[in-house]
């Protein structure tokens, strides 16, 4: 869509009277006529991949450094070459040089205006390389610093959800199957699982960072080079672990790019399911969450309104970045080897989809930070909702009573209160013993929520000393993370 948009920007600008501007492309020798100016505009990618133009200079440095290691430039040709280089960022960070659509992408900007500032020696920048490999290079090192910057993210809001907790250990509410309340656990067990998947999200970005890190400059356009390049040298150069080793696959790879937007698939799918839970919670049903007026919005005719604005909209943008996976998937199916025009289409998407995810799981972060949690509310609809009913029946069995016996037993009792609107440490221990002389006083100890919890103790339980055990594994995954980073 944004392609389709750009286009008819470019072709507007054409025919409302600049049909006499130049062009600027980095091939044409081959051709006796001019590109017809649809044409170009349709093929033009500088719009959208202009964003590249800090990785672009940085590949062109490592590149030339490494042609005058190898004899192939002299020593003043390189310190023009990165002279050059290093004013052009330079000034297109200080917003005295525009990436305008006159160029036909970030790498013909580049090597223009680097020719038009030093000369011959700029004409030399694209020995022994070629856009393929080029482009496969940059997206390469854009994408590396986005998994880097979204799993910083990911570890802001995991932090979030380690804090809350650390504080709601003891703060009972209900689970849930099939939206209907179950068993009693702590939020402290609820935002665990939370933890859990945002984890492993983490651990796949991880995962993704070394599968991907490798070198594909010096593939050239499909086949390599006669140059005497050291691929090896660049790729230190650049932070790889070194060069790819097929360079047919070294231009035509997006492997790492469909694997990133499955990542954040994946991320965005998370907190999808944490706003839904969210919106729940904050409707007046629920009630279990106030949401910070920072975060919220109200109605524009119901003055009574405070809308959880920004968890529908994260629960909406994960359509968006679900487009984009789905988008260079069907894009990379049916390409054959080795590059193709085809592959331009992998930046639009992709860029759009890696801006979304970043931006839904900060805020959703600062989101989670300011909420405050209702925990009365929380335990109220714990007791109300019968929670605590399965461990009735398993006070019975306890007993002797058979546990077939025992369900059918607390299903009258559930029923009774029911009736009556009352929970079932409300009930009257005579209406207990009506249906089942079994019991005894001891069962309100047995079926109170904090009993209900901290007896399940195996590890991944809610339980407090459960929790406890986890929690430590869980702080000490997060230090040795931040040890890493260091």
């Amino acid at each position: 869509m944004n392609s389709g948009r750009n286009m008819i920007q470019s072709i507007t600008v054409f025919l409302q009277g600049k049909e006499e501007e130049t062009m600027a492309q980095l091939w044409g020798g081959r051709f006796t006529k001019e590109t017809d100016k649809l044409v170009y505009a349709f093929n033009a990618s500088i719009s959208f991949d202009k964003r590249f133009y800090r990785q672009d200079i940085a590949g062109s440095i490592a590149h030339v450094t490494m042609l005058e290691k190898q004899g192939i430039l002299t020593g003043e040709e390189k310190q023009a070459i990165i002279g050059g280089l290093e004013g052009i960022l330079r000034d297109v960070e200080e917003g005295t040089l525009a990436i305008t659509e006159e160029y036909e992408d970030i790498h013909s900007f580049v090597e223009a205006v680097l020719i038009e500032r030093i000369g011959e020696p700029g004409k030399k920048l694209h020995t022994g390389r070629s856009r393929n490999d080029q482009v496969a290079l940059d997206m390469k090192l854009y994408t590396r610093e986005e998994v880097k910057e979204t799993d910083a993210l990911v570890g802001e809001l995991l932090e979030a959800i380690l804090k809350i907790m650390d504080e709601n250990l003891n703060t009972y509410m209900p689970g849930f199957t099939h939206l209907q309340k179950a068993q009693p656990v702590t939020l402290a067990h609820h935002m665990g699982a939370y933890f859990e998947m945002f984890w492993r999200d983490h651990i796949r970005l991880l995962g993704l960072y070394d599968r991907m890190n490798t070198c594909p400059l010096g593939s050239g356009a499909l086949a390599g080079t006669t140059y005497p390049l050291d691929r090896e040298y660049t790729a230190r150069l650049l932070g790889f672990d070194g060069p790819t080793l097929n360079s047919m696959d070294g231009v035509s790879d997006r492997d790492y790019l469909v694997e990133f937007l499955s990542d954040l698939s994946l991320v965005m799918m998370h907190l999808s399911r944490f706003s839904e839970e969210i919106i729940l919670w904050n409707s007046n049903e629920y009630q279990f969450v106030e949401i910070d007026d920072a975060y919220s919005t109200g109605s524009s005719i119901m003055p009574q309104k405070k809308n959880p604005d920004i968890a529908e909209l994260v629960r909406g943008k994960t359509g968006r970045v679900y487009g984009a996976l789905q988008a260079l998937l069907t894009t990379m199916k049916g390409i054959p080897l080795a590059y193709n025009k085809d592959m331009q289409e992998d930046k639009e998407w992709a860029f759009d989809a890696m801006d979304t995810a970043k931006g839904c799981v900060s805020l959703f972060t600062g989101m989670l930070e300011t909420m405050e949690f209702h925990k009365d509310r929380m335990e109220a609809s714990a007791r109300h909702g019968f929670t605590n009913a399965t461990d009735a029946a398993d006070y019975l069995v306890n007993r002797g009573v058979a546990f077939r016996d025992a369900h059918g037993i607390v299903g009258q009792l559930v029923l009774t209160c029911i009736e009556r609107g009352i929970a079932l440490d409300e009930l009257p221990l005579e209406e207990y013993q009506k249906i089942c002389p079994v019991f005894e006083e001891d069962i309100y100890e047995a079926i109170s929520l904090k009993t209900c919890v901290d007896k399940r103790v195996t590890i991944g339980a809610p339980g407090r000393e459960a929790m406890e055990q986890v929690l430590k594994t869980y702080h000490k995954a997060m230090d040795d993370w931040k040890k890493d980073e260091k």
